[in-house]
């Protein structure tokens, strides 16, 4: 555990402004997410993804026939994903929860946005892979759990070490377990042992930015337990959190719900 009183905290004296500022963006970020949810609330088509499974139909090696299960409204999913990004920022800066929230920042850590990324990377993920062709029950929620673990793993960084001079042990075993998603998803674009058409180059692109969005959060992580630049002061590395929460997760989710929109 992180031991008290060690040289890495974060001087307590005249922190009481910056807090605000952060509570304010908080809010504000939260705020701004929000509306964006509403909006793709009202511009919601009825476009879905199937859900499938392949069922056993005979003895292990046997072909099953692909079963379609059920579906998922794309644009709700990334209404979700919106939503749910919304209120952990409202919840953070409620009057019950804020004091919690500068304690555990005197301490170098924010359990709450682990808490959130969680459910709301592993949503996310889940919804660039099934637009990506992966539509498999098992398959979703094994991507689901994997990415959630990489998010628990920056949980523990958090937890047990401290910026300047860390055990990176925790960070490059979330790295493992949330890259995996990605080359699955890899997979299916690259279309190993099938010769029919290929998808467009410019979806090529596509994925590249929903891993550059994606993976802003680790970089920013890397940056403030790297005490690299203005990320020495911890409180910078939490409003890059929330300034990434504006903008890679804004673009992100515009780009996966553009697809809704495709005639």
């Amino acid at each position: 555990m992180k031991a008290a009183g060690d040289g890495s905290r974060i001087d307590r004296a005249g922190l009481e402004g910056r807090f605000r500022n952060l509570r304010w963006w908080n809010i504000g970020v939260g705020l701004v997410l929000a509306v964006q949810a509403i909006v793709m609330a009202v511009l919601a088509s009825d476009f879905k993804l199937p859900v499938t499974a392949t069922y056993m139909q005979g003895p292990p090696g046997t072909e099953g026939e692909l079963i379609r299960i059920g579906s998922l409204p794309l644009a709700w999913g990334t209404f979700a994903f919106m939503a749910i990004s919304a209120l952990a920022l409202f919840t953070i800066a409620s009057p019950g929860v804020f004091g919690w929230y500068k304690r555990n920042l005197l301490e170098n850590r924010n359990y709450g946005r682990w808490i959130e990324y969680s459910i709301s990377s592993s949503l996310m993920i889940v919804l660039i892979a099934m637009i990506c062709g992966i539509t498999d029950i098992a398959a979703m929620l094994a991507i689901f759990g994997a990415n959630a673990s990489m998010i628990f793993f920056g949980l523990l960084m958090e937890k047990y070490e401290n910026p300047g001079k860390p055990n990176w042990l925790s960070f490059w075993l979330g790295t493992f377990a949330g890259i995996i998603p990605w080359i699955a998803i890899l997979i299916y674009l690259i279309n190993p042992g099938f010769d029919g058409a290929q998808p467009p180059g410019f979806v090529y692109g596509i994925l590249v930015s929903y891993f550059v969005f994606f993976m802003s959060f680790a970089v920013n992580m890397l940056l403030q337990y790297g005490k690299v630049g203005r990320w020495r002061d911890y409180l910078f590395g939490e409003k890059a959190y929330i300034v990434l929460s504006l903008t890679s997760k804004s673009l992100l989710t515009w780009l996966v719900f553009a697809n809704t929109l495709i005639p």
